[in-house]
């Protein structure tokens, strides 16, 4: 009787994630229509973008949705086989095997849990390789994004990999420790390692971690610098530093974001996302006082002859990036989120989020039929109960939660645009959302019901009507 409740809870758990993948296909099947039958540019949108980039938006994102669906299938049955063919109590016994190897044995059990993380990782990585490999050198290669060499691109995986495995598998190890050793109250001790853990990341990926992946270099004295210093001065935003990072390496792709504590908060700049970088700008200076003046004078008096080719290729670079404007209603934007305690709320919800997770699996945790149910009939192991409880049995609490915070971001987003436009920066955040828009070949039109479960940001289109609406309001 014990082996049909197991097999039926398995049942129902798989039941549940296909309906899930099913209600996500359903989802990428209407985006997808829209897609293949949206042929006309948005009357909104048809002064400012060209039909070349528009049909360009429309196959980059017909290719990004084949790909997801079969990514997705391949996921999914993946997880379908390791259920029903006892996976995880496969992975388990081979991880006791290992750490048996070298005279550990099953009394160990962080450390088998250790390596049973290590193995799972590894899984992991190697299966979800080919995927990656398609995604960033046909995907993204065929439609001008892709920045990388297959050497950068396996070294950067490897950086990720050791990085990742020497921050998760010390903090596994410390949590599972004061799980097991924190008595009727561990869930209590739980949450705060893990907010303490949290909260040292964010204090140490700035100095640490991000700079072993991409170059930060400070944004050069000027104009720039200037107005982003007084923008943030005029809201008190607590400004420490002001970086731009090489995204251009991985990806012609763009953004901005902050981040730091209390007064130690820093701002950071793709450089894909300015239209004259000054970095660059200070580099190439730096080159040509190191020249020969015999050297330039040759130059100036025999300019390059260029082709039409040439003279295209140099007319559409000049396209990419935002002004200083337009850079300055971005992150009048993005200090809007600081302003209004968004990322402030994000960490409170999130906090009361992994507390009510913790209590549920104390409630849960020495529940024997969950065990026996995955292929652990015999014992309990803290990370499997962990694994089985937060991955699968919250699994419907996690697809709502998602839900919620995809509604509650949007509506975050909306605020920052409206705080923007406070400070007068409404004009110049429409053209950069456009340009922004069009750099990253994003399509503007969208079905309702895929954006409302998927976007956490809303539509173009939705964006630039309210800033309008508000405008008009003033």
């Amino acid at each position: 009787m014990e082996v049909v409740a197991g097999l039926d809870l398995v049942t129902v758990v798989l039941l549940f994630f296909w309906v899930v993948y099913l209600w996500e296909n359903y989802l990428s099947f209407r985006q997808r229509e829209v897609y293949k039958t949206t042929r006309d540019i948005p009357w909104e949108l048809r002064s400012v973008l060209e039909h070349e980039t528009f049909e360009k938006a429309r196959l980059y994102q017909l290719d990004k949705n084949g790909f997801s669906f079969w990514a997705g299938l391949y996921s999914q049955l993946e997880m379908t086989v390791i259920l029903l063919l006892g996976g995880i109590p496969f992975l388990w016994r081979k991880s006791g095997e290992v750490t048996g190897y070298f005279g550990y044995g099953q009394e160990y059990e962080i450390l088998q849990s250790i390596m049973f993380v290590l193995l799972g990782t590894v899984f992991s990585t190697v299966t979800g390789l080919p995927w990656g490999l398609y995604s960033t050198f046909v995907i993204e290669d065929r439609h001008g994004f892709n920045k990388q060499t297959l050497g950068f691109y396996f070294k950067d995986l490897a950086k990720k990999f050791v990085v990742t495995q020497a921050i998760s598998l010390p903090v596994a190890a410390g949590l599972l420790y004061i799980i097991k050793a924190g008595g009727d109250y561990f869930f209590i001790y739980a949450w705060l390692f893990t907010f303490v853990v949290t909260m040292g990341l964010i204090f140490i990926y700035a100095d640490y971690i991000a700079p072993l992946f991409d170059r930060f270099t400070p944004l050069p004295d000027g104009d720039l610098r200037t107005q982003i210093e007084t923008l943030a001065a005029s809201i008190e935003f607590p400004l420490y530093k002001i970086f731009v990072v090489e995204g251009s390496k991985r990806s012609s792709h763009s953004n901005a974001y902050f981040f730091g504590f209390y007064k130690n908060k820093r701002i950071v700049l793709f450089d894909t996302l300015l239209e004259e970088n000054p970095v660059n700008k200070e580099a190439s200076a730096g080159e040509a006082a190191g020249d020969g003046s015999e050297d330039s004078s040759d130059t100036a008096s025999e300019p390059e002859q260029k082709g039409d080719g040439d003279a295209k290729d140099e007319e559409k670079k000049k396209k990419i990036g935002c002004s200083n404007d337009e850079i300055l209603a971005v992150l009048g934007h993005e200090l809007g989120h600081w302003k209004l305690g968004h990322n402030l709320k994000n960490i409170i919800i999130s906090q009361v989020n992994t507390f009510l997770c913790f209590f549920l699996f104390a409630l849960l945790s020495n529940w024997k039929e969950l065990y026996e149910a995955f292929g652990f009939p015999d014992s309990q192991p803290t990370l499997i109960g962990l694994l089985i409880i937060f991955q699968f049995i919250f699994s419907p609490y996690n697809e709502l939660l998602s839900f919620l915070m995809t509604v509650l971001s949007r509506r975050f987003e909306f605020q920052a645009d409206t705080f923007a436009l406070g400070l007068n920066k409404g004009a110049d955040l429409c053209t950069a959302l456009i340009k922004l828009n069009k750099d990253n070949l994003g399509f503007p039109v969208h079905d309702w019901l895929y954006a409302a479960w998927h976007y956490s940001h809303p539509g173009l289109l939705e964006r630039l009507r309210a800033l309008d609406f508000k405008q008009k309001e003033q």
